[in-house]
C-alpha cells in the first residue's frame, strides 16, 4: 500500500483544518440566524478526510448522510452548493454530484445504503471497477435499510465499503442501548463479508483501512464493513442540547485526544509540517471562511415552490393546486 507523500499529507492537514474551522463557524452562523440549522461533525474529521484520501475520484463514488462536511471538502465538492442544503434548499445541495463523485446529502438515516448498493450493482453489470463508499452512523446500523443494503451487497459480492462512523451516540441514545453485541464490525459476519474496527481518530489508519477495503472490492471480493470508532464532540444538531443526556466529565473521559490536534502533533513530529505552515493554513482558512460567510449572507430567501419545480417535468393539476395553495399561504 503506498504511503502518502509529504505534499499529500500537507493537503490532508489543510483539509482537516478547514473542515474543523468551517464546522465551528457554521454553529456560530446558526446562532446569528445566517443558516437555519446544522449537524456539526466535530470529532469526525480524521475519519472523513482519511477515507476520502483512499478513494480514486475518477472511479469511486461517495454516498453520504448528513454529517460529512470534511468528506465533502476532501472530495472537492463545491462547498457553497453543499451548504445550500443547510440554508434551506430542498434538493440536498446545489452541487454537481457527477463531477464531485459525491451524491446529495441524505437526511433519512440509513437510506443511502441501498443507493450505494444499487450504484455498485450497476458497476458490476457494466463491467466497471468503481467502488461505492456508503457513510452510515452507529444509529444508522439499526435501520432496516442498512440491513437490506448489507445483505444484498454480501449475497452479490458488490464493490461497496460500508463506513460506519461510530461516534457513540445516536442523537441521545448511547451505543450500549442500541447494539446488544457491543461491536458493529462483528455484524458483518452475518452478511458474509469482513468487518474491521479501527481507531477513527487516526487519519492515516483510516486511510489505510479504507484503501484495503477498496482494493479488495476492486478485485471482485465484495464488500467490507469498517467501524470507525470516534466520538461526537458536539451536539447531534444545533437544535440539540447534549447536556441533557451526558456531562462534560463524560465527554472529557470518553472522547480521548482531539483528532485534529492529534494529526497536527503527528505531522509536526514527523516534520511533515512546521509552525510556519500551521500559521499559513490558519490564515488562509480565515480568509476562506469570510468568503463563505459573505456568500451565505447575500443569498435570497429560498422559496418553497422549488419543492414542486425539481421533481416533475410537468405538474399535474393536483400539484398545481397544491403549489398555488402553498404560495398563497406563504404570502398570507
Amino acid at each position: 500500500m503506498p504511503e502518502p507523500t509529504r505534499e499529500q499529507e500537507r493537503e490532508l492537514y489543510t483539509c482537516v483544518i478547514r473542515a474543523r474551522a468551517l464546522d465551528v463557524e457554521l454553529v456560530r452562523w446558526h446562532r446569528q440566524g445566517i443558516i437555519p440549522g446544522f449537524p456539526p461533525s466535530i470529532g469526525h474529521e480524521a475519519t472523513q478526510v482519511g477515507a476520502a484520501a483512499a478513494l480514486d475520484r475518477t472511479r469511486d463514488f461517495v454516498f453520504p448522510m448528513y454529517r460529512e462536511l470534511g468528506l465533502a471538502l476532501a472530495m472537492g465538492v463545491d462547498i457553497l452548493g453543499y451548504l445550500g442544503n443547510h440554508n434551506g434548499d430542498w434538493n440536498g445541495g446545489s452541487f454537481d454530484p457527477v463531477a464531485s463523485r459525491f451524491t446529495p446529502i441524505q437526511s433519512v438515516v440509513g437510506s443511502n445504503g441501498p443507493h450505494a448498493v444499487g450504484w455498485a450493482l450497476g458497476q458490476k453489470i457494466d463491467g466497471r471497477d468503481g467502488v461505492a463508499l456508503a457513510c452510515i452512523g452507529d444509529g444508522g446500523t439499526s435501520q432496516g435499510d442498512t440491513h437490506e443494503a448489507m445483505n444484498f451487497a454480501g449475497v452479490w459480492k458488490l464493490p461497496v465499503v460500508f463506513l460506519v462512523s461510530n461516534n457513540q451516540w445516536a442523537i441521545s441514545v448511547p451505543l450500549a442501548e442500541q447494539v446488544a453485541g457491543g461491536s458493529i464490525a462483528a455484524r458483518a459476519a452475518g452478511y458474509g463479508f469482513p468487518g474491521v474496527a479501527i481507531d477513527g481518530n487516526d487519519l492515516l489508519a483510516v486511510r489505510a483501512a479504507v484503501m484495503d477495503a477498496v482494493e479488495r472490492a476492486r478485485r471482485g471480493e465484495g464488500p467490507t464493513l469498517i467501524e470507525s470508532r470516534i466520538y461526537r464532540r458536539g451536539p447531534h444538531a444545533t437544535s440539540d442540547d447534549p447536556g441533557r443526556y451526558r456531562t462534560l466529565e463524560d465527554e472529557r473521559r470518553d472522547a480521548g485526544e482531539d483528532p485534529v490536534i492529534r494529526y497536527r502533533r503527528s505531522a509536526l513530529e514527523r516534520d511533515i509540517i512546521d509552525e510556519s505552515f500551521v500559521a499559513e493554513v490558519d490564515s488562509e482558512a480565515a480568509v476562506w471562511l469570510e468568503g463563505i460567510r459573505s456568500y451565505l449572507t447575500t443569498l435570497p430567501p429560498r422559496g418553497g415552490e422549488t419543492l414542486f419545480e425539481n421533481v416533475y417535468a410537468e405538474l399535474t393539476d393536483d400539484l398545481v393546486e397544491q403549489r398555488d395553495a402553498w404560495a398563497q399561504d406563504a404570502r398570507a
